[in-house]
C-alpha cells in the first residue's frame, strides 16, 4: 500500500448553526469527494449542561465520515490532537477495508482477519498514519457566544501544528473562520505548511451574528477543492481511495 493524502475538514465551534442549508447535507458531499469532516463542539469551562443544538455536532461528522467531540474549552487542545488522529487511522481503515473487500470479498472486514494478520494490517495503518500527508482546512465559528473561546482555540490550533510535525509526513493547512462579513467564511491563514505564526492572525479575529455552518462548510469545501499547490508537494487524486493500492 503506498502514501497518499488524507484530507479533513475540521470544524469548531459552540452552537447549532441558525441560517442556510443543512451542514450535515454538506458534509456528505464532502465525504464524497474524499474529504472527512471532524467536529468539535466546545463548552464554556464553567458550563453544566449541554446547550441545545449541540446534537448536531454528532450529525455533521457521521455524514461527513468523520469523528466528533464535545469538550469543554480547558480540554480543547488534547481534543483536537486526538480527534484528528482518530480521524486520520479511521480513513485508512476504511481504505483497507475497502482493498480488503475487493480481495477477499464484500462482506470482509480488518476484524475478520486472523489476530495475527489483523494485527499487520495495524502495524501498517498506524505506518500511513504517519508518512501519509495531511491536508487540514480548519474552520472556526466567530460568532458572539465564540468570544472568550477563541484564545483557547488559537492554544490548541498551535499545539496541534507541533504535534503533527513529528510525523515525517508533510501536513499543509489552512484556516477559515465563519461568519464572514460579506461571505459564508473569511481567510486568514492561507494554506501554510505549520500554525506557528497563528499568534498574528487570531488578534485580528472579532466574533459575533449568526451561525451559518452549512454554508461554511460548502464554501470550505470550495476552497479545499481550489486550493493552490505548494512547492514539492505531491498531486493527490480526486478520490482518496485511489490514491492507495497493494
Amino acid at each position: 500500500m503506498k502514501k497518499g493524502t488524507i484530507k479533513q475538514i475540521l470544524l469548531i465551534t459552540d452552537g447549532c448553526s441558525n441560517q442556510g442549508e443543512d451542514p450535515a447535507a454538506v458534509s456528505a458531499l464532502a465525504k464524497q469527494q474524499g474529504i472527512s469532516v471532524n467536529v468539535i463542539g466546545v463548552l464554556d469551562d464553567d458550563q453544566s449542561e449541554q446547550p441545545e443544538g449541540l446534537e448536531e455536532v454528532e450529525d455533521i461528522s457521521q455524514a461527513g465520515g468523520g469523528v466528533s467531540r464535545i469538550v469543554y474549552a480547558r480540554s480543547l487542545s488534547q481534543t483536537v490532537q486526538l480527534v484528528t488522529r482518530q480521524a486520520m487511522t479511521q480513513t485508512l481503515q476504511g481504505v483497507v477495508n475497502k482493498e480488503l473487500q475487493e480481495i477477499l470479498g464484500a462482506e470482509t472486514s480488518m476484524e475478520d482477519l486472523p489476530p495475527e494478520k489483523r494485527g499487520e494490517v495495524m502495524e501498517v495503518v498506524e505506518d500511513l498514519s504517519e508518512t501519509s500527508n495531511l491536508e487540514i482546512l480548519i474552520l472556526v465559528d466567530t460568532s458572539a457566544s465564540m468570544n472568550n473561546k477563541l484564545e483557547t482555540v488559537k492554544e490548541s490550533l498551535e499545539d496541534l501544528s507541533l504535534s503533527l510535525n513529528a510525523r515525517s509526513g508533510k501536513n499543509k493547512f489552512s484556516i477559515y473562520t465563519f461568519p464572514g462579513k460579506k461571505k459564508p467564511v473569511t481567510e486568514v491563514m492561507p494554506w501554510t505548511p505549520n500554525l506557528l505564526n497563528i499568534s498574528s492572525v487570531f488578534p485580528k479575529l472579532t466574533s459575533g451574528g449568526i451561525t451559518p455552518t452549512g454554508p461554511a462548510l460548502r464554501e470550505a469545501l470550495h476552497h479545499f477543492n481550489t486550493r493552490p499547490r505548494l512547492e514539492g508537494w505531491e498531486p493527490t487524486n480526486e478520490s482518496l481511495y485511489e490514491e492507495y493500492n497493494y
